[in-house]
């Protein structure tokens, strides 16, 4: 039975892997802020890690783990309150998971699948999707430290009998979704007029039932080793049809008129909201090829699926 560490199982994407991770006969230990004991999950063993940037035992965590699935990390908010932004995301974003790959290395585990952002290629599509060839160009803290930690990982693997794969994906959403998507559910339910009608951008999504499947077949693969992915549903929607689609899920009407971009990004700025506008209205398109043509993968799940099982969930609230 192959033994794995699972960094950030308690968040959302964590909880659904360890679930599948134990449906196909993984002994499963993950590690948890929680010290109360709170976070507990059937079938796993927990391991108190209080703080992932400064966590030193990890020898002791790694003990007979054979690979690890590290999700835990720092992630993007839209107030930020740290007094130096970058630092606090470099230490753990970027220390921690070197000091975990450095303590993976030197336990004998044997391969490393890092959870990483395609913010990491840039904020913003224009005329072609990201792929894995793109010279990474992160426009923020959060995607920069990301980015210093994949190359943190890889020098790490490149010098130790590891192997490291990275996966970069696009917004993640699926049952337990919170942030802005879990938002964007909400004004859906409540059929609220948006000023969205005329949204043609591009936006690449990933169903987390979707994206555990890659971490999985990342964690199994042999063609993945070193390899960087980029993945999504298989189809991208503007944010008006996205809309239109999440609204039809939850049987509301999508109520959308149309406003022109430039007056919404001057609303935007006026309201300190210029980052949620850019998001919405912005395309972010992702070249899936890579990891289909390499590693053979196919999404389980349609992105009607997804979009329908995210909703029942949100329903059943």
């Amino acid at each position: 039975m192959t033994r794995i560490l699972v960094t950030g199982a308690t968040g959302f994407i964590g909880k659904i892997l360890c679930r599948e991770l134990l449906d196909a006969d993984y002994e499963v230990v993950a590690t948890t802020r929680d010290s109360l004991g709170k976070d507990r999950l059937d079938g796993v063993k927990l391991l108190h890690v209080p703080d992932i940037g400064v966590y030193e035992n990890w020898e002791t965590s790694l003990d007979g783990v054979d690979v690890v699935a590290h999700l835990a990390g720092r992630a993007h908010v839209m107030k930020e309150r740290a007094r130096d932004p970058l630092a606090a995301f470099r230490k753990v974003n970027t220390e921690g998971t070197e000091r975990l790959a450095n303590a993976a290395a030197k336990s004998g585990v044997k391969r490393i699948v890092y959870l990483s952002t395609i913010k990491v290629n840039g904020g913003s599509t224009s005329f072609s999707p990201f792929t894995e060839e793109d010279p990474p160009a992160p426009q923020d803290a959060y995607a920069l430290s990301k980015w210093e930690a994949e190359q943190a990982l890889f020098g790490v693997a490149e010098n130790a009998d590891l192997e490291a794969v990275v996966i970069r994906p696009p917004l993640v959403y699926g049952e337990g979704v919170k942030g802005n998507f879990l938002s964007l559910l909400k004004i859906c339910k409540l059929s609220l007029p948006l000023p969205l009608g005329g949204a043609a951008n591009q936006r690449s999504l990933i169903y987390v039932g979707n994206l555990v499947d890659i971490i999985i077949k990342c964690l199994e693969h042999p063609g993945a080793a070193g390899q960087v992915f980029l993945a999504r549903d298989g189809e991208d929607l503007s944010t008006a049809e996205l809309i239109r689609r999440l609204a039809g899920a939850l049987e509301r009407p999508a109520r959308l008129f149309s406003v022109p971009k430039p007056l919404l990004g001057l609303a935007g700025g006026l309201t300190g909201k210029k980052d949620m506008v850019s998001r919405l209205l912005d395309s972010l398109s992702v070249d899936d090829g890579k990891i289909r043509r390499k590693l053979g993968w196919v999404p389980p799940y349609a992105m009607e699926q997804g979009l329908s099982r995210t909703a029942a969930w949100f329903l059943s609230l």
